[in-house]
């Protein structure tokens, strides 16, 4: 089989880190955040602030956690920078007691705040992005520990379990 034609012949991966970089919360809602960059490239401190911001004042009603008494959702945000200035900002909520629903914004250099990620597709195509190999290191241990947490009891300690148990390495 050829290698794939959508993998340039120049294309050369490279690892990221990705560091917790403590919760968030709304209402009853408690996310984790993630900032996920190559090492000697952080996330720029005011790009930090804005996407804790945009989550608080936007982010988090337009996904349907505005800190009602219904939102109790748990889940974690990814803060991905992309090359000098591009970001991706993925959040992740599980609901349905297994099921992982993503909501995902954007912000490049040109732009002062976050904006939905919602490009446009022929035909309203099935086959969407999600989540790069960058991100997957930080989906498949969260992936892991809502698996641990809907294990157990679920008791306050188990939920207590579950907040504490961050990634933080290599990808």
């Amino acid at each position: 089989m050829p290698a794939p034609a959508f993998v340039p012949a120049d294309y050369r991966h490279y690892e990221k880190r990705a560091e917790p970089r403590g919760a968030l919360r709304a209402g009853a809602s408690e996310l984790k955040l993630y900032h996920l960059e190559k090492p000697g490239e952080p996330v720029p401190a005011a790009i930090a602030a804005s996407a804790r911001a945009f989550l608080a004042r936007e982010g988090l009603a337009a996904a349907g956690l505005s800190g009602g008494e219904a939102s109790e959702d748990c889940g974690f945000v990814i803060l991905h920078r992309c090359g000098a200035d591009f970001y991706f900002l993925l959040m992740t909520v599980w609901r349905g007691a297994n099921e992982a629903w993503e909501a995902v914004w954007y912000r490049d250099g040109t732009m002062a705040d976050f904006a939905c990620f919602a490009p446009a597709y022929p035909g309203e195509a099935m086959l969407r992005p999600t989540f790069c190999v960058w991100e997957l290191g930080v989906v498949a241990h969260e992936s892991a520990a809502w698996s641990r947490y809907l294990a157990s009891a679920r008791a306050d300690a188990d939920l207590a379990r579950w907040r504490d148990d961050l990634f933080a390495g290599t990808v």
